[in-house]
């Protein structure tokens, strides 16, 4: 039996377009109507694609060297993803959603969680709201409206696929019926969390639609695919699982790595790769006020190279107190570099992670080490400095001064919001 307060629930989740491609467009309106894709770091793989680039066939993931043929034919555009850009429309875009509700989740970089419920003139408030995110930002949203986070994203992917909707729907306006027939006529894929293997096991038990999800006997469900499924089965049956995380837990852990835009075999080149990781790693700690007890230091050499010689050492040491100062951490993780490198192999990858993380509040410390006194004032002086004049502008160690695996963006736009250099003329 449905709970009536859970009923009259408004959760929505506005979603951002073709997200990549869309920011892109932003400063590129001359760029509309042509086929577009975001490619990954070292320009390795599709991870976004304009609705024409989707047209011609490309494929979310596909690798741009299966696609270049398609791309000449076509005419099809590639630009590398310009992250620095992406971070700061993603923060306009969720500055203005926040100005209609103080509830919301950032769920990803273009998608946000609203709780509306108790607002009236619900319909009219969504196109407000796609209005206005495109007015201030330039950047096309939809928005999806359920009892539930799972419904809220079925309902963006109906505000999505379907024109008449015009990019708002309430999945709340439907009455029993209309609901039952609309989730028979969507595939499970669509689910949030269900994907293409998942998909095909629920087939074997003939769940193949969305309301053949939500009709499925729950203690099968819970036995043969666990409590996730059970509680994704229960959002669809309008039983809210799911809440909304307003303020973001502290991570336990957190890893910095990156592939190189070239195979490296300099030491020092692998030591200014793991500085600039290891910057990133520590600035992120203390943007959470927390400090790390333990540090993981690995090199990874080309696995889809099977004819190169193959060599991924990895070493953890227990820091002797926490520490979240990037001067203190980085000398740790050049040892560690030092001590794992290996003259004769060609390395593809690199990365740092710290682990054992708690309150900077609380230190346990070791009785039998001399306590180390962290300048905490240098680095909220380096944050600060960053923060406001760009990352890198202050660094510790040589922190990129190698360019050898530095990675590949040979079709990077520029940084149109973060660099004043790089600021679009009117």
């Amino acid at each position: 039996m449905q709970n009536p307060k859970q009923k009259s629930r408004q959760l929505a989740l506005v979603d951002c377009n073709n997200f990549y491609v869309s920011c892109e467009r932003v400063f590129r309106p001359d760029l509309i109507n042509t086929p577009i894709v975001a490619l990954s770091n070292n320009d390795g793989c599709v991870i976004s694609r304009s609705n024409e680039a989707k047209a011609l066939g490309v494929k979310m993931g596909q690798p741009w060297f299966e696609v270049k043929a398609l791309a000449e034919e076509h005419g099809i555009l590639a630009l590398s993803s310009n992250y620095a850009l992406y971070a700061d429309m993603s923060n306009r875009v969720m500055s203005i959603l926040h100005e209609f509700t103080p509830h919301q989740e950032v769920y990803s970089i273009d998608e946000s969680f609203l709780e509306l419920t108790g607002i009236q003139n619900l319909k009219s408030i969504s196109y407000q709201i796609k209005q206005k995110v495109m007015k201030c930002t330039g950047i096309p949203v939809c928005v999806g409206i359920g009892p539930t986070k799972t419904l809220a994203k079925l309902a963006n992917h109906i505000a999505k696929k379907h024109p008449r909707s015009k990019g708002v729907f309430n999945f709340n306006d439907l009455n029993e019926s209309q609901k039952d027939s609309l989730l028979g006529k969507i595939s499970v894929g669509e689910v949030w969390g269900i994907g293409r293997r998942l998909s095909q096991r629920l087939a074997s038990y003939n769940v193949v639609t969305v309301q053949d999800l939500k009709l499925a006997h729950t203690a099968t469900l819970r036995a043969q695919f666990g409590v996730v499924i059970e509680k994704t089965q229960r959002e669809l049956c309008e039983h809210s699982c799911i809440e909304l995380t307003e303020v973001e837990p502290a991570k336990k852990q957190i890893v910095s790595s990156r592939s190189f835009g070239q195979m490296v075999t300099d030491l020092n080149a692998l030591k200014d790769a793991v500085s600039l990781f290891t910057a990133n790693a520590c600035q992120k700690l203390r943007a959470q006020n927390s400090h790390a007890s333990m540090i993981q230091v690995f090199l990874c050499t080309n696995r889809f190279r099977p004819e190169l010689p193959q060599y991924n050492p990895c070493i953890s040491v227990p820091l002797p107190q926490p520490s979240n100062d990037t001067v203190h951490i980085n000398r740790w993780a050049d040892y560690l570099v030092g001590k794992m490198f290996k003259e004769g192999y060609q390395y593809k990858k690199a990365g740092i992670m710290l682990s054992e993380i708690s309150a900077s509040t609380h230190r346990q410390m070791d009785m039998w080490e001399p306590q180390e006194q962290a300048d905490t004032n240098l680095m909220r002086t380096l944050d600060a400095i960053n923060t406001r004049y760009g990352r890198g502008t202050v660094t510790v160690s040589t922190q990129g001064a190698y360019k050898s695996w530095q990675m590949k963006q040979e079709r990077k736009s520029p940084n149109y919001t973060t660099d004043w250099s790089s600021a679009p003329e009117a």
